[in-house]
């Protein structure tokens, strides 16, 4: 039996709002990204991953569902998803879905039902409806804050409080409550039987809570950041709805279940791939790491090291078989995705920046597994820099606009012309302006320039294919300081992130990141050599 296709598999991560428009109202939708297929099929990728396109308030961009069966009437309806689908498949392009089990919307059947229901009732068990503390209530049940800044409390009308996580609008669902799984089961059911092949799980190491919600004993954490010590999120009963999930998918062939795991221990993060776990896990380390080979190399070690050896053992409620069992789980690499500031600034901006992230680049794809590309990343595009009367983050309100959150990565794709809206839209006035010095970066500007960040990727994506993902995993060469060098399956992969240039090892030069001079790798350069 062979290797899995997401195994080394290319996935594209789709921002629905900001890919293509079809009916002119400044918003990307489902026709949208299908009109577009040929991009993605050009490009090279096995797979999409599209954030959330379900009936939604908006409040958080999608990721509160009113309604996890339906798609959002601002994306299209089920017949457009269907024929996103039916045509993506056409290319041989596999696709997955983003969906969110940790919570619902304020506007989902449940939580309105919740709201209309009395303390202690049915409704209100599905979310974690609490009295507060202090006289007459007045104060939250606890000491928890909000990922997006705040109180994690809201109090309702009648004097009891709910918990969120996230924003208010986004109510934590209580998994102990036997309805939360029967309705995600249906869910999983319902995208699987459409066609839909996989999904990308949000916030994959929450829901289960801990038993009582007790007092954190740290409060001072910063906004969008998760850690190790937070006793809300990474608790050992996530495992058993995971598990259960697994055992849904498992039911249709083929497909894969990705998890966004903030998990930063890797006996910890390998506990969520283990066998009958999750498919692909989010380690976030070379994201994380700056343009610098020792921080490289260690995150590439690090999540290595946390999928070498996924052990699986017997317990009272999970028996996968009479004696322990290991196995080697996948890596899941990333460079960005839509919650990050984009690679290019990341690495410093201008030139430098992109050519750092034209330089990863070239590591990213030359790396066992899987690997996520975002959306407009093949552009090479930038943060944008947005005036704050645009800014739609809900991180920047809740933060009282001192932080600005994701918006500047979330910017609409440029795809030809020059000047905004670069074919993303008929109207000008897009759902976030886009900067009009872009026009050099369209995909139609890029696809006619050999040396264009389109251009590498395309021809980095076909080398990756042309050797099968390559095979085994990776020997690290000795180099100078500054310099990092690996080799794979015949290839090596070399990036100077010193001041100076190096010597490139022997070999025939397959790909540069940039120019190279006779045997000199320049700084902020990488090569592929055979």
């Amino acid at each position: 039996m062979g290797a899995p296709w997401w195994s080394a598999g290319v996935f594209y991560q789709v921002y629905p709002r900001s890919f293509a428009d079809s009916d002119g109202d400044g918003v990307g939708d489902l026709d949208g990204v299908t009109a577009h297929l040929d991009h993605l099929q050009r490009l090279g990728v096995d797979a999409m991953w599209l954030n959330p396109v379900t009936v939604s308030p908006m409040a958080d961009h999608g990721y509160d569902v009113a309604d996890p069966r339906a798609v959002d009437p601002l994306f299209g309806d089920l017949a457009a998803l269907d024929r996103l689908v039916a045509a993506a498949h056409t290319r041989g392009i596999r696709l997955l879905m983003d969906l969110v089990p940790n919570h619902t919307s304020v506007a989902h059947p449940w939580f309105v039902a919740a709201l209309a229901a009395d303390p202690g009732s049915p409704e209100r068990g599905r979310y974690f409806f609490r009295d507060g503390r202090g006289p007459d209530g007045e104060l939250p049940p606890n000491n928890w804050v909000s990922v997006f800044g705040g109180p994690a409390w809201t109090r309702v009308s009648d004097g009891q409080w709910y918990l969120h996580l996230f924003a208010p609008e986004q109510p934590d669902l209580n998994w102990d409550n036997p309805d939360a799984p029967a309705d995600f089961e249906k869910t999983l059911r319902f995208w699987l039987d459409r066609g839909v092949d996989g999904f990308r799980l949000d916030v994959s190491h929450g829901m289960a809570k801990p038993p009582g919600l007790p007092d954190m004993p740290d409060t001072d954490i910063a906004l969008l950041t998760h850690r190790d010590d937070d006793p809300r999120f990474n608790r050992p009963g996530v495992h058993a709805i995971h598990r259960a999930i697994r055992a849904v998918v498992d039911d249709y062939p083929g497909a894969v279940t990705v998890g966004e795991v903030w998990v930063h221990d890797n006996a910890q993060f390998a506990q969520y791939i283990r066998p009958d776990e999750l498919h692909l896990a989010f380690n976030f380390r070379l994201l994380q790491a700056d343009f610098d080979a020792v921080e490289i190399r260690n995150a590439i070690d690090n999540s290595l090291a946390a999928v070498a050896s996924v052990g699986s053992t017997e317990s009272e409620t999970h028996r996968l078989s009479s004696r322990k069992r290991s196995s080697t789980g996948t890596p899941t690499w990333a460079l960005e995705n839509h919650d990050v500031t984009r690679a290019v600034t990341r690495y410093g901006g201008g030139a430098v920046g992109l050519a750092r992230a034209r330089a990863m680049t070239l590591v990213l794809l030359a790396l066992p597994g899987a690997v996520f590309v975002y959306n407009g990343q093949e552009l090479g595009l930038p943060e944008a820099e947005l005036p704050d009367a645009v800014l739609q983050d809900p991180v920047w309100e809740r933060s009282g606009h001192t932080v600005r959150g994701r918006d500047g990565c979330r910017v609409p794709l440029p795809w030809s012309g020059d000047a905004p809206p670069f074919g993303f839209s008929e109207r000008a006035d897009t759902w976030l302006p886009m900067p009009p010095q872009w026009a050099s970066l369209t995909v139609e500007h890029q696809l006619g320039d050999p040396g264009s960040t389109l251009s590498l990727y395309r021809q980095a994506l076909e080398i990756r294919r042309e050797r099968a993902g390559f095979d085994g995993g990776i020997e690290w060469l000795l180099t100078p300081g500054g310099v990092l060098t690996f080799q794979r399956d015949g290839l090596v992969c070399t990036v100077n992130t010193g001041a100076q240039p190096v010597e490139l090892p022997a070999g025939k030069l397959l790909l540069a990141s940039g120019p190279i001079n006779g045997h000199q790798l320049p700084p902020n350069t990488a090569a592929w050599l055979a």
